[in-house]
């Protein structure tokens, strides 16, 4: 048996207007990112569902500001990919800087590792136990998580290896819905849901 849920990105940061690579730096909230959260309303059915994010701040208080308000517990698997050494560095910067060193890494899709941090093929492994946890408890969950996060989510459910265009196009201020399965395996339901009050 399979169990809905919703995956969203947390509001804007300071860093993510600088395209800075934030990994788990736990940056807050910008002002920006504060004021779109809380004009942000869950659709039904997930505006029933139970409130969960990762730990870190910007992920955290999104999750607090979204209305209806709900009470939010945080879970680690949730959190963003490591980047490691390159935290706080921009993509544009590490190009330049390191050259072909970098792009080749780029190159590897699923596979790509920053020095010290973590491979998205690491972080499709979390999630799909993640997945498996939340099917074997049956309750339908809203996850407010990262980019990378949920491009790895979205590797899981459709087999992309990263590599070339995505197979969807997200839109990073709607909500994206997966069913997950008993054995760690995700399925896409509806993606780019817009969320009432964004825009």
């Amino acid at each position: 048996m399979s169990v809905p849920f919703a995956l969203l990105r947390h509001a804007a940061t300071e860093w993510n207007a600088a395209r800075r690579l934030q990994g788990l730096t736990d940056t807050p909230l910008s002002a920006v990112g504060e004021a779109a959260a809380r004009q942000w309303r869950l659709p039904p059915p997930a505006d029933r569902w139970r409130r969960v994010s990762s730990p870190l701040q910007r992920a955290r208080r999104t999750a607090e500001l979204l209305q209806p308000l709900a009470a939010v517990t945080t879970d680690w698997s949730l959190r963003e990919m490591s980047f490691g050494v390159w935290e706080g560095r921009t993509v544009g910067e590490l190009r330049a800087t390191l050259g072909r060193a970098f792009t080749d890494e780029e190159d590897k899709g699923i596979d790509f590792q920053p020095p010290g941090g973590e491979s998205p093929r690491a972080v499709i492994g979390r999630l799909s136990r993640w997945a498996a946890s939340l099917a074997a408890a049956g309750e339908p969950v809203v996850a407010v998580s990262h980019k990378a996060a949920i491009r790895a989510a979205l590797a899981l459910a459709t087999g992309w290896d990263m590599t070339g265009r995505p197979p969807h196009r997200l839109d990073w201020h709607c909500l994206h819905f997966f069913s997950a399965g008993r054995d760690g395996g995700l399925a896409v339901d509806r993606l780019n849901v817009p969320l009432t009050g964004d825009r």
